[in-house]
């Protein structure tokens, strides 16, 4: 058994938990609170700290943290549902700094997609996999053979002269009132561009609405197999972890 923390922030809850990451299974209870109102880099690094230390786990267990944001050398370079402070902000260190240990910070869709590989929808998959989440905007990982490759923005992609989330997310079904059929004829738009551009082996489609996958996601017509994600809520906290308990290549 190999072990790992895993925190999950987002825009409403800030989730944690200890992972098996050899099986994907949490081997504690899952932790949460909820996002401090305002979402400032204080606020948010402070109720982190507060969930490690109710976990009360090994000091010497890695630590992974995802955050909704394209995370670049350790900076967070945009902020979705969070205080617009971390734009430009050296967060990692300044999570390393409360949590007095390194960590390994990672964009939230990334985490996800990395763990529907190891342990969800796409485990045991070759190629291209990528992952979108549907919520109040479009969030993607790319995986590829097992590699992540980080800091996708697919839902910012130009589709109809638009970004695509702005058309396709679930928060434009709920905002039109959309039905199952009309909002399947804009994901059919988004989707067919991806395919067109990347040419991926399988989509995953995760997010709260995947829950109803069966509304809509046999309504598009791709050459390649899209299915929903298998993890659901636990995706973040099992990705977050099983990243950072993989060896990571020395710098050159």
């Amino acid at each position: 058994m190999t072990l790992a923390l895993g925190v999950d922030i987002g825009g409403t809850g800030i989730k944690a938990a200890i992972v098996d990451v050899e099986s994907g299974e949490l081997v504690s209870d899952r932790l949460k609170v909820a996002t401090p109102a305002g979402g400032s880099p204080k606020d948010i690094v402070a109720a982190v700290v507060g969930l490690v230390e109710k976990l009360d786990a090994d000091p010497s267990l890695p630590v992974g943290v995802c955050f909704p944001a394209i995370v670049l050398h350790g900076r967070t370079m945009s902020a979705a549902n969070v205080s617009n402070e971390w734009v430009g902000l050296e967060a990692e260190a300044l999570f390393e700094k409360g949590l007095g240990r390194d960590i390994h910070f990672v964009n939230d869709a990334d985490a996800a997609g990395y763990a529907e590989v190891r342990f969800g929808a796409a485990k045991g998959k070759n190629g291209l996999v990528i992952l979108t989440t549907l919520g109040t905007g479009i969030g993607s990982a790319f995986i590829y053979n097992g590699v992540l490759i980080p800091n996708t923005e697919l839902g910012h992609l130009r589709v109809d002269n638009r970004d695509a989330e702005s058309r396709a997310s679930n928060a434009a079904r709920e905002r039109g009132r959309l039905s199952w059929t009309r909002w399947a004829k804009r994901l059919q738009r988004f989707y067919s561009h991806v395919e067109f551009l990347f040419s991926p082996d399988l989509f995953i489609v995760g997010g709260g609405v995947s829950k109803s996958h069966k509304e809509f996601l046999p309504l598009l017509k791709l050459r390649t197999p899209i299915v929903p994600a298998a993890l659901r809520n636990n995706a973040g906290i099992m990705g977050a972890a099983a990243l950072a308990a993989s060896p990571r290549p020395a710098a050159p």
